[in-house]
């Protein structure tokens, strides 16, 4: 059985175009693995950042404390298969996220917001386990009205093929369209495989990837293991076998209107108004980056790079 680096010598194939491995990063002690951006790729489709968080249990005690931080020119969308996460931002939003549900907020021109775990969950320790990913915005949306949306988990479109259970998060995909507002063609979708199960992947999409959660699974006849994405190759119908029973996110959408560059957690067509939101969090302005009800306290600094 080869894990995810043995994939990752075998270099591309018919179908798959490029693998890249998770890295591993330290959050304060919560260890989270990055796929996007990486210097092999930096966009999927509209995705720009791509962290699988956990799996991890806290002790009584402790929580996630994600202070509030802000951000521009993305949507950004957590999606949990353990735990629960309270999410506070600046236009009042007081929403916990469970496994299943889709918390979608579009930061547009700025948006500020905190994560953290509530003080009754804390007692017994939790576990944490998800993806937290970034899509960035069309040109004509990065200045847009920020907005937060929540889609209870019963709410989004759940498909049954022979032995795979697909939900659809975001944007389309097996003739299902979920009811988060995306802003450009997006493919989104979280599916877990029975071993030996084969799950289609057409080219709808432009950009698409296969990102293994849990398990291991073939791609053209060569294996692929957790903490790894596969980015398929353009307009290459394929299939993806489950060795074992398995868990994966199928990510991708449109090519976006021209490059994008990131600055800590500013994301914009445009160099300088990265810079402007930097000087603008640092200097507290509260015109650009109101406070959290609920959570004005604290606040993450800016980094001095």
């Amino acid at each position: 059985m080869a894990d995810g680096a043995n994939a990752g010598e075998l270099g591309p194939s018919a179908s798959v175009e490029l693998i890249i491995e998770g890295r591993s990063r330290d959050l304060g002690g919560f260890v989270v693995r990055r796929t996007l951006p990486s210097i092999e790729r930096r966009l999927v489709g509209p995705f720009i950042f791509f962290d699988h968080m956990g799996p991890v249990r806290l002790p009584p005690g402790d929580g996630l404390d994600v202070r509030p931080h802000p951000h521009i020119g993305l949507a950004t969308v957590t999606f949990l298969f353990e735990g629960e996460i309270l999410h506070r931002d600046s236009l009042g939003s007081r929403q916990p996220i469970r496994p299943g549900d889709v918390n979608w907020m579009l930061a547009g021109r700025g948006i500020v917001h905190s994560e953290r775990t509530e003080p009754a969950l804390r007692a017994a320790g939790v576990r944490a386990h998800g993806i937290q990913s970034w899509m960035a915005l069309p040109l004509k949306d990065e200045a847009s009205a920020p907005r937060f949306e929540h889609h209870d988990a019963a709410a989004l479109p759940r498909l049954e093929r022979p032995g795979a259970i697909l939900d659809v998060i975001a944007g389309q995909a097996f003739g299902a369209t979920s009811p988060a507002g995306v802003l450009s063609p997006t493919l989104y979708v979280h599916a877990r495989l029975e071993a030996g199960a084969r799950l289609p992947v057409d080219d709808q999409h432009a950009e698409r990837a296969v990102y293994v959660v849990e398990g291991t699974i073939t791609i053209d006849e060569r294996t692929f293991g957790p903490a790894t994405m596969a980015i398929l190759a353009p307009g290459v119908v394929t299939e993806v076998t489950a060795r074992e029973p398995a868990r994966l996110m199928l990510i991708g959408g449109a090519r976006l209107d021209g490059p994008r560059f990131i600055d800590w957690n500013f994301v914009s067509s445009d160099k300088a108004q990265l810079q402007r939101a930097k000087a603008a969090w640092r200097a507290d302005d509260t015109t650009w980056f109101p406070k959290v009800p609920g959570d004005e306290l604290e606040r993450i600094p800016a980094p001095d790079r």
